[in-house]
């Protein structure tokens, strides 16, 4: 006998708006998980660094004078001092702003000038905290006290995507959007198609939505969808565990990380990338980005407003759709199994 399926449900508002529970998930998802930084040829020469925030954590990913690439906490040893500013950049001596700490490519402190005689200090004794890195088809990865290999947390996606050549593709531009909401209230949004009438307009037209198809699989989600003429885009979009983006287009991609800042407010950063970088594909690709952005950017209102109720106490769980919400049930019951783990 055939038993019905139970129904699925959305999660609880105090997911989205308890800080308690954004700090669980802080130390229990974004301290043990890898996390998609962009392309690793923004590391390519010594010096080159690049310095992100990760849920609050602040770290920092430095190509070494011997060429080697390491990452550290972006926090000085003496008395916790930021060492890079955030964003990509080029360092030649790596010292600290506030008593002038010099540390070497390798993290080791070289010196601390001015700090006078205790037999109890050695600078071998003080090094940075270091924390790991990986590197997949040409994008580069962090990582403070990672569960899990790369390769395993990767699950499904390097079968789905073994076909799209992205290590020849180059990064052009990155894009930076800040959201007023929850990180997963932007993330249930972003791995379902249901909202895609509503929301996106101008989207919905250019894609075959009846055959709009949302797939979760092993560590990732796949949505893909027919396009009709005048699409910009590839036909399939991709959601990785346990907050990173990749979307396939004709000649290139775009990557995201959906980080959290807080428990209401979310940073999306965008990364564009083509085959074809030359003058005469120039319009197109600012068309591609530009198009893209304006679909991020659709997003924010209903999220923030969405927050906001779940804030109220004023909603109730309600029902998840069996065929475009599979996916935001299969992210929903990670991060349940995460914080109750």
């Amino acid at each position: 006998m055939n038993h019905p399926q139970p129904m699925l449900t959305n999660l609880a508002p105090r997911y989205y708006a308890d800080p308690d529970i954004f700090e669980s998930e802080r130390q229990a998802i974004f301290r043990r998980q890898w996390q998609m930084l962009g392309p690793v040829s923004r590391l390519a020469r010594p010096g080159d660094y690049l310095a992100v925030d990760v849920a609050g954590w602040k770290l920092f990913a430095l190509r070494g004078e011997d060429g080697v690439l390491r990452a550290f906490h972006n926090v000085c040893r003496h008395r916790g001092a930021r060492l890079l500013q955030e964003g990509a950049g080029v360092c030649k001596t790596l010292r600290c702003p506030y008593h002038n700490w010099v540390y070497a490519s390798d993290g080791s402190l070289k010196s601390a000038p001015w700090f006078g005689e205790d037999p109890g200090f050695a600078v071998s004794q003080w090094p940075l905290e270091s924390a790991h890195l990986a590197q997949w088809r040409g994008l580069l990865f962090i990582a403070i006290d990672p569960e899990t290999s790369l390769a395993d947390q990767l699950g499904d996606l390097p079968a789905e995507i073994a076909e799209f050549p992205l290590e020849t593709y180059t990064a052009v531009e990155e894009h930076r959007f800040d959201a007023h909401s929850n990180w997963k209230i932007y993330t249930d949004n972003f791995v379902e198609g249901y909202h895609i009438p509503g929301i996106h307009p101008g989207f919905y037209k250019v894609i075959d939505f009846p055959n709009f198809e949302t797939v979760a699989l092993d560590g990732m989600v796949r949505m893909s969808s027919p396009q009709k003429d005048g699409s910009i885009y590839g036909g399939k979009w991709l959601w990785m565990w346990p907050n990173w983006t990749l979307s396939t287009f004709p000649g290139g991609m775009n990557t995201s990380r959906i980080n959290p800042v807080s428990v209401d407010r979310t940073e999306i950063i965008y990364d564009f990338y083509f085959a074809d970088t030359s003058e005469a594909t120039e319009a197109e690709r600012r068309r591609t980005i530009d198009t893209t952005c304006g679909i991020v950017r659709e997003d924010f209102e209903i999220c923030e407003h969405t927050h906001k109720n779940y804030q109220s106490g004023g909603y109730r769980p309600g029902p998840l759709s069996p065929r475009h919400e599979q996916s935001v049930a299969y992210f929903q019951s990670k991060i349940q199994a995460a914080v109750a783990g």
